[in-house]
């Protein structure tokens, strides 16, 4: 059963019925369902299908080419030494195909471009030179790796430039989308349970399908985390390893943000990591960008210039927090069940939930329709203003008003005392005096199930609940 992904599977159902020959990039992270949406949406009308090895030699990689052509109905393919062998083979083969839309499926593609082995220029030879020129075509590509894929078909500047007719980058499921799949699965799980899930496993049907019935939320991360051979206990380093080709330098940079909650600067990163000032440090950050494990932001008030890097990932925060050394306990995480770490935990997991879910936020505020830049705030002290502030979300609406957003996790309607009132008057007032916004500001609290109303909690103009968050009416 396909959850979601309604218009991405509709992107895909247009190559059928496309004039022209289509050529179609479908890209994401490991596990987030790519490979299921192409063959569920289109695998009755392949031609010819093919997954790329991991960590392969050229050799093998065409060997095993050789075997999909063979099991697609080249009968008469001998052995291949080299891709410029291997597209003509294929030619072979699609020009015994009926005329109707065949499909051509390369999956895994960033897998086939082994070093020195001339991949990309022969497949741009094979498309500008052969496949563009076949009314009835469609090349669908696929791949794990998406700083590989947009860097080398995406954004191609040689022969594959703009050359694509249809780009698909597949995002983690919505809360929403992840509720869905769990009823699908036959789970029983509350908007809390799927919350308090989603903060670790974000938004990938894989990691979703692994949960078992009849267990608890606790009782499943222990089991796929912390139990003797969990599935998911190593998980954090193949997703790297599958990802990028130097992952050393990308575990630097995600270790770094990791420590620096609302974000760094490159100077604090280089600071953090050892790197040069250079391409390296460009590459790795765009390629994290590219793959939806951090986000670039401009603080508010500042320029470009300043822009910050924040860590989005889930499973990379929540390993870096308890797996990095891992607990000898089972049941680890069922046992610190309302401990002080975990609670902490939480509260920014939850925020990063929040970050995950913007369009529903502006929905919840009925401020879907206006343009809002969204951005951060932080103030060290100083000798003028001494008092320290951080905002972690700020929806600067052009109708003039700044929704500060303050994310607070909470097993119960949220209340708020004296203490906090104060605190939260305090930053609002610091806000004011540092960044001089020149908006009206409105205080949003964005909690799972709402505030409860009493003396102190009049400063709050809005709230947004769980309830919204799980909105799919976008």
């Amino acid at each position: 059963m396909l959850i979601g992904r309604t218009h991405e599977q509709r992107l895909l159902l247009d190559t059928l019925h496309a004039e022209e020959p289509q050529f179609v990039a479908v890209y994401g992270r490991r596990r987030v369902g790519k490979t299921y949406l192409v063959r569920k949406t289109l695998s009755h009308a392949f031609a010819f299908e093919h997954v790329g090895l991991a960590n392969s030699s050229l050799r093998d990689q065409l060997l095993h080419f050789r075997d999909s052509l063979l099991r697609n109905g080249l009968s008469d393919c001998p052995p291949l030494t080299s891709w410029r062998e291997a597209f003509l083979a294929l030619e072979r083969l699609l020009d015994r195909t009926p005329p109707s839309r065949p499909i051509i499926f390369l999956d895994e593609l960033p897998w086939l471009d082994t070093p020195r082995s001339r991949f990309v220029p022969e497949l741009e030879h094979f498309w500008n030179g052969w496949a563009a020129h076949r009314k009835h075509l469609a090349l669908v590509v696929c791949g794990s790796a998406s700083s590989w894929i947009v860097s080398n078909i995406v954004r191609n500047r040689g022969g594959l430039h703009n050359r694509l007719t249809r780009q698909i980058p597949l995002a983690p499921f919505t809360l929403r989308e992840c509720a869905d799949y769990a009823a699908s699965r036959g789970l029983s799980l509350s908007r809390r349970d799927v919350c308090a899930a989603y903060m670790v496993l974000g938004g990938v049907p894989w990691y979703w399908s692994l949960l078992e019935k009849g267990l608890s939320v606790p009782q499943n991360l222990d089991a796929l985390f912390f139990a003797d051979s969990a599935p998911l206990a190593s998980e954090h380093d193949a997703l790297y390893a599958s990802l990028f080709r130097h992952s050393d330098l990308h575990r630097k940079v995600t270790d770094a943000l990791a420590a620096v909650g609302i974000g760094a600067d490159r100077a604090t990163l280089l600071a953090r990591t050892g790197l040069p000032d250079g391409g390296a440090l460009t590459r790795t950050l765009l390629e994290l960008e590219q793959c939806g494990f951090i986000r670039q932001y401009t603080p508010f008030g500042k320029t470009k210039k300043g822009a910050l890097w924040q860590l989005l990932d889930p499973l990379t925060l929540f390993h870096r927090k308890f797996l990095s050394a891992p607990p000898r306990d089972d049941h680890f995480w069922t046992h610190s069940l309302g401990s002080g770490t975990q609670n902490a935990w939480m509260g920014l997991a939850f925020e990063r939930v929040c970050l995950a879910h913007i369009p529903q936020i502006k929905r919840a505020l009925q401020i879907a329709g206006i343009l809002v830049n969204v951005a951060s705030w932080r103030h060290i002290p100083d000798d003028i203003h001494p008092q320290g502030a951080q905002i972690d979300l700020l929806l600067d609406r052009a109708d003039r008003v700044i929704n500060v957003c303050e994310m607070k996790w909470s097993a119960a309607p949220f209340v708020i005392d004296k203490a906090t009132e104060s605190a939260l008057l305090s930053k609002l007032e610091t806000f004011r005096a540092v960044a001089s916004p020149r908006r009206a500001i409105h205080l949003t609290l964005v909690t799972p199930f709402g505030l409860t109303p009493n003396a102190h909690s009049s400063i709050v103009q809005s709230t947004v609940t769980l309830d919204n968050l799980f909105d799919s009416n976008l």
